[in-house]
């Protein structure tokens, strides 16, 4: 049987949690104009922030590091305050989603989010604080995010107790995008103190000209849909491209052959009601024929952002397998020294 006909016929969510996805859902449609602009100040007063953990909690502590303030691009570091390991620990560099236009690394979700990860694994986790669309367009975002991964090369005393020689690239839905572009620029340059040795592509959100059959068929479902995923790629997008762009469709035609590219392992998580997954399947696919390392995770009950809601029984299976993927990527590359 196929796994589309596996699942139940709508996602099984708590009243509570479908008023929740609804706010948020007329919160971004709200903010958003047909014209490709964007209602900041709108949609900032929904997008509740969380200070840093300036003292321990939980034993976890977190601050913010600033890269360059002129174009406000900033990290919020995670730090475990207690391990069990006495050796030092992985690095998870994360970048959030939104749309490449919504959120930020001191959002509550993320902010939740990200604890949870640095705690669950344990890990040292660093979230990227980047350029937004549509005031700054493709590739700024990438940008952003290579260059914390150079200032992390060049400063590495923020990151006492991690082991930048054990760093993985993760995001979810446009992060998991900028994760993969991003990883592509770390294989043509040349690290002497950090490695990245495997990518959390968490939704990934790609895109391309077609309309795949999920997007026509999961029409009603959470967070995403086609208009919004249409004009997210509209005001991300250089002016005058289409969703076929390499930026969008990774292995579409006009992509790049990344045979012979230095691409680490990549886990890939799908969920069955999320309109995205067939580009994130052509996605997993593209890796393997291009001879890389990858598993494809397939939750055929889960909604797009699935993992950031623990009550949610996907979420903890979720947690669970970034750890396994975690710890057999570090405990291969110490093999291999």
């Amino acid at each position: 049987m196929d796994q589309n006909q596996k699942q139940l016929a709508s996602p099984h969510l708590s009243w509570r949690l479908r008023l929740f996805l609804s706010a948020f859902s007329f919160a971004v449609d709200a903010s958003r104009h047909s014209n490709g602009t964007l209602n900041r100040r709108f949609i900032n007063l929904l997008d509740f922030k969380s200070p840093p953990l300036t003292k321990p909690h939980k034993n976890l502590k977190s601050s913010d590091v600033v890269v360059d303030s002129s174009r406000n691009l900033w990290f919020r570091l995670y730090t475990p305050t207690a391990s069990a390991s006495a050796t030092t620990l992985p690095v998870i560099v994360f970048f959030h989603g939104g749309g490449f236009a919504f959120m930020a690394s001191n959002s509550k979700p993320y902010d939740d989010f990200c604890q949870k990860l640095a705690r669950e694994l344990p890990a040292v986790v660093v979230s990227v604080n980047y350029r937004l669309t549509p005031d700054h367009r493709y590739p700024c975002q990438y940008d952003d995010a290579f260059d914390v991964l150079k200032f992390m090369e060049n400063d590495g005393h923020y990151f006492e107790g991690a082991n930048l020689k054990q760093c993985f690239l993760a995001g979810d839905s446009a992060g998991g995008n900028i994760a993969h572009h991003v990883a592509l620029r770390c294989s043509g340059h040349v690290f002497q103190n950090l490695k990245v040795v495997g990518i959390l592509s968490i939704q990934p959100f790609f895109g391309g000209e077609e309309r795949t059959e999920p997007e026509r068929r999961l029409v009603g479902v959470p967070v995403v849909n086609l208009e919004r995923t249409d004009w997210m790629w509209r005001a991300f997008l250089p002016e005058g491209s289409d969703r076929d762009h390499p930026a969008a469709n990774v292995f579409g035609p006009k992509s790049e052959d990344i045979s012979g590219s230095d691409y680490p392992a990549t886990i890939v998580f799908v969920g069955g009601f999320d309109p995205l997954q067939e580009w994130q399947k052509r996605y997993y696919e593209g890796l393997k024929k291009s001879g890389k390392e990858a598993e494809l995770v397939y939750y055929p009950n889960a909604i797009h952002t699935f993992y950031a809601f623990p009550e949610l029984e996907e979420c903890a299976v979720f947690f669970n397998k970034v750890r396994d993927f975690v710890q057999l990527q570090t405990a291969s590359r110490q093999n291999i020294k």
